[in-house]
């Protein structure tokens, strides 16, 4: 078999595109429109250095979670015509985001070891496929849980933008797709071809797979991006199963080097602000659910009810109770 990069037409950055049903459009338009910015001068949108398709085993239009609908322009076509192909997905309340025949094509591509890349949810579609397999998946912090739950025996992670390697790509979805793109154009075209097309998008600088997703508990200030991806993979962690050595291999650091960043950043350890993660978490679960309390000290990691209600009274300043009942009047 051929490998990915030598697709019949080597002038040009050749990608598929394949669209779940409630896609999320703003991921879709970003990557393609890199894309499109980058294969010619200016925003001229010629394809003079690449190409790319949506590809669909129907001409049926397809509908994003946003309700603009987009239509196929191509069939399931030889995938050794293209480097890559792109998997967007959306809405995780669909039983069947693709049907059998865009599954089977996913996995002849892979077979054929064209890259795949799964944008949004559509790292989801991969993985159920059986196309994540040694491979490490990068997921938005909102979709992590539910990857976790869905795909236990797979490497994952929701504090970094995208991942890509030789085979696979993921990428946490909106704004950052157009930051892979980026990545790719650069990898295969040029730094002109990038630099026009994020100058026309009016985006500054492309983020690297390295950059943190913004998202941070809103009770602490921070910019450290090592702080930042402690307190997502806090959050994604709030049973308590997370170890201190651990988490600082997660960001890159030593254990002692991770008690040093949150003594410097936070005045408090990094174990104190664990906790504080988890009763945060507590207090929405109680703003939210109806559920018992002794059910959401587990989720939270607390051994017990009565423990919960100590730390969280010290915490808040009244017990749970008392706090559902206020918010709840």
């Amino acid at each position: 078999m051929k490998p990915a990069h030598e697709v019949a037409d080597t002038g040009r950055l050749k990608i598929g595109f394949i669209l779940a049903r409630s896609f999320t459009l703003s991921a879709f338009a970003l990557f393609v429109d890199t894309l499109r910015l980058a294969s010619d001068e200016a925003d001229r949108s010629g394809r003079v250095l690449a190409d790319w398709q949506v590809l669909g085993s129907s001409r049926n239009l397809i509908t994003s979670s946003c309700g603009v609908q987009v239509a196929p322009n191509s069939e399931f076509v030889d995938p050794h015509q293209f480097h890559y192909i792109v998997v967007v997905g959306g809405l995780l309340n669909s039983d069947a985001p693709v049907d059998t025949e865009t599954v089977s094509y996913l996995k002849r591509a892979a077979a054929c070891r064209v890259t795949l890349i799964g944008v949004c949810t559509g790292t989801f579609i991969l993985a159920e496929a059986g196309l994540m397999k040694y491979h490490r998946t990068c997921v938005s912090w909102l979709h992590y849980q539910a990857f976790r739950q869905r795909f236990p025996d797979l490497d994952v992670r929701s504090d970094r933008l995208f991942n890509l390697d030789n085979a696979r790509g993921s990428c946490a979805g909106g704004s950052s797709a157009a930051d892979m793109a980026a990545s790719i154009v650069r990898r295969h075209i040029s730094k002109e071809a990038e630099r026009n097309a994020l100058e026309v998008l009016q985006i500054e600088k492309a983020r690297s797979p390295s950059d943190i997703q913004p998202r941070k508990p809103a009770f602490i200030e921070c910019q450290d991006p090592r702080l930042k991806a402690a307190l997502i993979i806090m959050e994604n962690h709030v049973d308590n199963k997370l170890s201190m050595p651990k988490l600082a291999a997660s960001v890159g650091l030593s254990r002692r080097q991770l008690e040093r960043l949150f003594r410097e950043k936070t005045k408090n350890s990094p174990a104190l602000i664990y906790k504080r993660v988890r009763l945060e978490r507590a207090k929405q679960l109680l703003t939210q659910t109806r559920a018992p309390m002794i059910e959401i000290a587990i989720e939270t990691g607390f051994e017990n009810a009565s423990h919960f209600s100590r730390l969280f009274h010290q915490t808040f300043g009244q017990s749970p109770s008392k706090f559902r009942s206020a918010v709840s009047e």
